[in-house]
């Protein structure tokens, strides 16, 4: 059985000014997101990880170095371009609050009616092209590790869809729980690659405070 830790990387500068970062957008971690990342890997260190896979956006590569660092074992960790955030196309950089005024039709299809979302005008990509990258690379990593813990760090919008679709969830239903905070762990477990179990969502409580609505996505 193969368990999957997947982490949304730390809180950003465009995390907390409210902007879209998507893939080509790549802002500077907090400096109190170093901190929230020893905290996570403090909590990660009751587990035993045989390897940790990483989105090459700088945001998620720094998170999971320094997770890594924070680990008993010795990980080096491995970069898959397959994990990296949604292109949002000509929504990134943009503040969500200019985008539901420029974009309101795609920004409202985006975060609440999947099935809905088309992203021909901003240039985007869609949930089925993001399924098609990510689902093959997630299939990789347990075919890889068969039997043990791997961490995957990639990003919020990407983990929320990626890991709903893993549990069978329709596009309709892909935003049913909400997003994922910055820092976050969920676990999914699974005996083959095709079939996934839930075992935890969106877990922050080693974090030790109370989110607020720039930390979700």
């Amino acid at each position: 059985m193969t368990r999957l830790f997947f982490i949304r990387h730390g809180k950003t500068e465009w995390n907390l000014e409210g902007r879209y970062q998507g893939s080509g957008g790549d802002s500077p971690l907090l400096k109190e997101s170093y901190t929230e990342i020893k905290a996570l890997s403090n909590y990660l260190r009751h587990y035993h990880f045989e390897a940790v896979y990483s989105s090459p956006l700088k945001r998620a590569l720094v998170t999971a170095q320094h997770l890594a660092e924070g680990l008993p074992q010795q990980l080096e960790v491995k970069v898959d371009p397959n994990l990296k955030e949604f292109n949002l196309g000509k929504m990134e950089g943009m503040k969500f609050t200019d985008v539901a005024l420029r974009y309101p039709q795609e920004l409202d299809a985006f975060g609440h009616h999947a099935d809905l979302y088309d992203p021909t005008d901003i240039e985007g990509e869609t949930f089925q092209q993001l399924f098609d990258r990510m689902t093959p690379a997630i299939q990789k990593i347990v075919m890889n590790h068969p039997t043990g813990n791997v961490l995957v760090v990639s990003h919020g919008a990407a983990l929320c869809a990626e890991i709903r679709h893993l549990l069978g969830y329709p596009l309709s239903e892909l935003r049913a729980r909400g997003g994922l905070a910055n820092t976050s762990t969920t676990i999914l477990e699974t005996h083959n690659g095709r079939e996934f179990n839930c075992l935890a969502w969106n877990k922050t409580e080693y974090l030790g405070r109370s989110l607020d609505a720039t930390d979700i996505v």
